[in-house]
C-alpha cells in the first residue's frame, strides 16, 4: 500500500497547478490532504469528485472557518470507518483530524495547529498534543495506528536548516518538540528516520529568501506509526522534487 501525505496550502490552489499531473504519476491508494482552506459545503464539484473517474473516493473536513486549516483524503481504498475530529471541543470545529479505519490499521490525517509568531498559541498546541495522544492510545487498543501530514514541528536540530537561531521560534520550542517525543515514547516511530540519518532533508520551505532553492528548510511533516507495524513499514520518502505548495509530499509505502 502506498500513501502519500501533503499539505497543499489550498486544494483550489494546488488543482490549478499540478496537483493532476502528479496524481497520474504517483498512484497512490490514499492520499491525505492537509490545509485544503474549503468548507464541507463549498467544496466545488471538480474537487469532490476528483478521482473518482478511476476508483478514488473523496473524504472531505473542512474547518468551521471558511477558507482557513482543513483535511481532505482521496482513496481507492474504502474505509471500514470514516470519522472527522477526535472529540475535541477545541479542535474538531478547525478540522484537523480525519480517522480512516482500514483492516490492518488506523489512519489518521493530521494538520496539527501552530503555536503563531511569539508562540502566542503555545499551550493550545501543547493541549491539541496530548489530546491527540490519548485519542490515538485509545484506538490503539483495537488496532495498529499511523498519523500523518503537518505536524507543525521539527523535532530535532537536524530538523531544520538553523536550529541555533529557532530555538524559541513556531514549532521548534522545546515544548513542542518535548511534547512529540512523549508520545514516540509510548511505542511509535519517525518512519522517516528508520530509513536515514542524513541532514538537509525538508518538507517545507518559506517563500521568504529564496529559502527552497537554497534548501534552509524544515522537517514538519511526518508518517508515524505503532512499533507493531515497523516490520510491514517497506519505505518512507520525501518527494522534495514536487513543487506546487510551501510544502512537498511525503510518501509511505507498507506491506499489508
Amino acid at each position: 500500500m502506498k500513501i502519500i501525505a501533503w499539505n497543499v496550502n489550498g486544494i483550489r490552489a494546488i488543482m490549478k497547478k499540478d496537483f493532476l499531473k502528479f496524481f497520474n504519476e504517483t498512484k497512490a491508494d490514499i492520499y491525505c490532504l492537509q490545509e485544503i482552506k474549503v468548507h464541507n459545503d463549498d467544496v466545488p464539484d471538480e474537487i469532490a469528485s476528483f478521482g473518482s473517474f478511476n476508483g478514488y473516493k473523496t473524504y472531505f473536513n473542512g474547518a468551521k472557518r471558511k477558507g482557513y486549516s482543513g483535511t481532505g483524503i482521496i482513496s481507492k481504498i474504502p474505509p471500514l470507518d470514516n470519522k472527522n475530529g477526535f472529540n475535541s471541543k477545541i479542535f474538531d470545529d478547525e478540522g484537523r483530524v480525519q480517522t480512516f479505519e482500514l483492516k490492518d490499521f488506523f489512519l489518521l490525517n493530521v494538520y496539527a495547529p501552530n503555536s503563531k509568531h511569539g508562540l502566542l498559541r503555545l499551550g493550545e498546541k501543547i493541549e491539541f498534543n496530548e489530546q491527540f495522544i490519548n485519542y490515538c492510545e485509545k484506538l490503539r487498543e483495537k488496532k495498529p495506528v499511523i498519523f500523518c501530514g503537518d505536524l507543525n514541528v521539527a523535532h530535532k536540530e537536524i530538523d531544520l536548516a538553523n536550529p541555533k537561531q529557532n530555538e524559541e521560534s513556531p514549532g521548534f520550542s522545546i515544548e513542542e518538540r518535548n511534547a512529540f517525543s512523549e508520545q514516540l515514547e509510548k511505542g511509535y516511530i519517525d518512519t522517516f528516520r528508520m530509513f536515514t540519518k542524513a541532514p538537509d532533508q525538508y518538507t517545507w520551505w518559506s517563500y521568504r529568501f529564496n529559502a527552497r532553492k537554497r534548501n534552509i528548510g524544515w522537517r514538519i511533516d511526518y508518517f508515524v506509526a505503532s512499533k507493531e507495524l515497523k516490520s510491514k513499514i517497506k519505505s518512507s520518502k520525501i518527494l522534495s522534487n514536487v513543487l506546487g505548495s510551501d510544502h512537498c509530499p511525503i510518501e509511505l509505502e507498507i506491506n499489508v
